[in-house]
């Protein structure tokens, strides 16, 4: 919708040139309204040839978003089919934000629920062995196709891929055993008006908002894909956000707004579909040429007397008719006869391009300003030195956490919260308060979400700030664990006690080097003498950039 500029009030002379010449007096009232529009920012004057036309709409989160949505939906999926960065950055972004999946670990508020630590570590230890074996089966699934942490890899795609998706969660029995907690994705298509009705103030586009808050109250959800041929007359099933009496969240919306009142998500590449569909159009045609000019054919051309003189009717016929049906197509090695009087006129393709790669680069750069993606860490190519190469991945591991803390708090942690509801009411986990309070509960629930870490490009670097961040207190051996690879200190800790438990009883045990033995270690064969300095490992000098 093009924004309406309020036109200048019209004087006498204005009225009489709108008479005589309606276009002069039309050039003249423009001309007078941008000059009295004209104020203190640049950016919103009329009077300039760069900016006279640019006149872009000023409407609601749902003037601007909705109406695209199907459109932006489609050109996106299509760009993560074909277009190898659109897709590459999609794939990058899921494996760093999910990864093998979000696990969950237990941090309840031991001192609010007056338990010992003793208590509160057995019942974490008995609620997440439970969990687990929830989120490790299919019957998480409603579907039975996934697990939890395949649930969570498929609803973050699909958020980034269509901008938002939805999950409802059913509670459903399994072969005659009592109902348990599933999940079902929904894709955003499937959430629009019944029977296609116009957008209203309480209903836009399958989204039931309350008319005092303006929050979501049911969404109504299609039995049918839009695309799929079964959806013709199509049945829409309105489901509540929250249980009428219980406020059991019974729908789950991923989207990441970006202005206020916005109730619909837009695909992660919308704003840059563009570009990115440019330059797939000059990577194909840059790749067509190469191949082209990399081609060797013989054209064999004939001399219009020499065809009259040496051939009869019915072979000059044959060879017409096989000249004919040549496509044009260039094939390596093809012997082409061409017709009496014909030539072939080449040009110098210049393939491989110099420029391209150049070009190429500086596009995707832009590209992946706009993904918060560094240049380096899109093209999954790292050549500079180790400074510039660890700072874009620090960079990106920005954006990465920010999406992996809204997977957690908007999916795994009420995913969670309901799981845990359903266990405490049917008496299987004790959790004294639950549902008499809501910070009882929330002590209950309380919980870390960690994922896969980052990785190392240096680890000798990276292991020695570790441990000076540990010596300095600013860090934790758990929070380091869990920054390294995602796995917490205590499970590691654990599985080293049985290691060298093991170790010292087959009496094969040695101390780590550097490390002397306290008074009652076990481990024979070691003196526990203090280390000479020839005993001492050699500083590793810094490696260079």
């Amino acid at each position: 919708m093009a924004m309406q500029l309020p036109l200048a009030p019209q004087n006498v002379l204005d009225k009489i040139i709108a008479y005589v010449a309606p276009q002069v007096a039309q050039r003249r009232l423009m001309a007078r309204t941008q000059l009295a529009m004209a104020g203190g920012y640049t950016g919103a004057r009329f009077d300039r040839t760069t900016l006279s036309r640019w006149m872009p709409g000023s409407g609601s989160p749902s003037t601007d978003i909705i109406r695209d949505l199907p459109v932006l939906r489609a050109r996106s999926r299509d760009q993560m089919r074909n277009a190898p960065v659109a897709l590459g950055a999609l794939n990058t972004t899921v494996s760093h934000v999910v990864g093998t999946g979000l696990t969950y670990t237990p941090a309840i508020d031991a001192a609010c629920l007056g338990l010992s630590p003793d208590e509160a570590d057995a019942w974490s230890v008995d609620t997440k062995r439970r969990f687990n074996t929830w989120a490790e089966s299919l019957d998480c699934d409603l579907a039975r196709r996934l697990n939890f942490y395949g649930i969570q890899e498929l609803a973050f795609r699909s958020m980034l891929e269509s901008g938002d998706h939805f999950i409802l969660t059913p509670r459903v029995p399994r072969a005659g055993a009592a109902a348990r907690l599933a999940l079902q994705l929904i894709e955003a298509d499937r959430v629009c008006n019944p029977n296609r009705v116009p957008d209203t103030s309480t209903l836009v586009d399958g989204m039931e908002l309350s008319p005092d808050t303006g929050e979501t109250i049911a969404v109504h959800v299609a039995r049918h894909h839009p695309g799929d041929p079964a959806a013709k007359g199509g049945t829409w099933d309105r489901r509540t956000v929250r249980g009428d009496n219980t406020g059991r969240l019974n729908v789950l919306h991923l989207f990441k707004p970006l202005r206020p009142g916005q109730v619909r998500g837009v695909p992660m590449i919308a704003p840059i579909l563009e570009p990115l569909k440019q330059l797939s159009r000059w990577t194909d045609a840059e790749l067509n040429a190469a191949v082209v000019s990399s081609m060797f054919a013989v054209f064999i051309k004939m001399d219009p007397e020499a065809f009259q003189d040496l051939f009869d009717d019915d072979a000059k016929g044959a060879i017409v008719d096989k000249s004919s049906r040549w496509s044009g197509e260039m094939e390596s090695g093809k012997a082409v006869n061409l017709l009496p009087g014909e030539s072939v006129e080449t040009s110098t393709p210049g393939r491989p391009n110099p420029a391209f790669d150049p070009f190429w680069g500086a596009i995707v750069r832009q590209i992946g300003m706009a993904l918060e993606l560094p240049y380096e860490v899109l093209t999954m190519h790292f050549q500079s030195s180790y400074s510039a190469a660890r700072a874009a991945l620090l960079m990106a591991w920005k954006a990465f956490k920010a999406r992996r803390d809204m997977l957690a708090t908007y999916l795994c942690q009420p995913v969670f919260e309901l799981w845990l509801s359903d266990e405490v009411a049917e008496g299987r986990i004790a959790a004294p308060g639950f549902f008499v309070s809501d910070i009882v509960r929330k002590a209950w629930c309380k919980a870390i979400w960690t994922g896969d870490g980052p990785g190392s490009i240096d680890p000798v670097k990276e292991v020695a700030a570790a441990r000076e961040r540990i010596d300095l207190g600013i860090s934790t051996k758990d929070s380091e664990s869990i920054q390294y690879d995602g796995v917490s200190w205590q499970d590691k800790h654990n599985q080293r006690v049985k290691e060298i438990n093991a170790e010292k009883a087959d009496g094969i045990y040695t101390l780590p080097i550097g490390r002397t033995a306290v008074p009652g270690d076990s481990a024979g064969g070691n003196d526990p003498s203090p280390p000479s300095d020839d005993d001492q490992p050699e500083p590793v000098p810094p490696a260079d950039e």
